[in-house]
């Protein structure tokens, strides 16, 4: 074989060093300190420079024999199943809803779902904590102008089902927009002949949806619904917010804020490692059907 023929195969692969250098340093050094960081007991005393006791699979056993972080993996299992589940459902139906309305029409939500997506989240935040307010929020006010009096002064927050209830309302209305506009893209790559020729066939709506519309956008639905799951899963600044104006961590922890309740609150970043190695592994484990279909169509 020739040193040119030799070049050509393997220049594509040396166009990738520089990146693939760049993410073993940015990502491979955090990951594999935090392997280690796991198997190791790392308080306060080893900030200051103090060795780490190596402590084998200490940490794993107490993660594990804790009832209050089976509870928060449950919680967070649960919340991230009802977040992606209605979240889905809203972006499609949107999506959908685009195609449907004037040009107009169109423009406007756009831009509403744009500004939405493009908030800070503290600011979004801000604005959600006013709505639900419990003295002089407008969430309250209606409901007490529509005949609902026991929510004069109800406090959304003290109770873990109604703070879960916020915070999926938050979490799903700045996730929708992404949902809406991916979708949308893949929308317009269905073929207006093939749906005309199935309603001139006499497919129903709900029929042309099944077999032309969802087979062309199902590779942009699977991606997407990964993304969601992984992204709520380890959702950490709406829950750490809304625990700080009024909610009860021990009771609403997620993985997120567990995690860094037990690294920067307790200090125990031996524990936090290990919680965080294990919901790596849970986000693999639950993405990995979604990621085996990917490569079973690109395939």
């Amino acid at each position: 074989m020739s040193t040119q023929t030799i070049a050509r195969r393997l220049g594509p692969y040396t166009l990738l060093v520089p990146a693939l250098l760049v993410l073993g340093i940015a990502m491979g050094y955090p990951l594999v300190r935090q392997v280690v960081m796991s198997f190791q007991e790392y308080g306060r005393a080893q900030q200051f420079g103090q060795p780490a006791p190596f402590v084998g699979l200490d940490n794993y056993v107490r993660l594990f024999t804790d009832a209050q972080m089976w509870a928060v993996i449950g919680r967070s299992l649960a919340f991230c199943a009802v977040n992606v589940l209605v979240t889905m459902l809203v972006g499609v139906a949107l999506a959908l809803l685009l195609r449907r309305v004037s040009r107009a029409c169109r423009l406007i939500l756009q831009i509403a779902m744009l500004l939405a997506w493009a908030m800070p989240v503290i600011a979004a935040m801000t604005s959600w904590q006013w709505l639900f307010d419990t003295r002089y929020g407008v969430i309250n006010w209606l409901l007490v102008r529509l005949g609902f009096e026991s929510f004069d002064g109800h406090n959304w927050l003290t109770n873990p089902l109604s703070f879960y209830f916020v915070a999926t309302v938050v979490v799903v209305w700045m996730s929708v927009p992404f949902v809406m506009f991916t979708v949308y893209a893949a929308l317009t790559q269905v073929s207006e002949e093939a749906l005309e020729a199935g309603q001139l066939d006499g497919a129903s709506a709900w029929q042309r949806f099944r077999h032309i519309v969802y087979p062309t956008i199902r590779p942009v639905l699977t991606i997407t619904l990964l993304l969601q799951v992984v992204w709520d899963l380890r959702v950490f600044a709406q829950i750490y917010y809304l625990q700080g104006v009024g909610g009860t961590p021990s009771k609403t922890h997620l993985l997120g804020t567990y995690i860094y309740t037990l690294g920067i609150g307790q200090s125990d970043y031996g524990m936090a490692s290990a919680l965080a190695m294990f919901v790596l592994v849970l986000t693999l484990v639950l993405t990995a059907g979604y990621v085996r279909a990917l490569l079973k169509e690109s395939r």
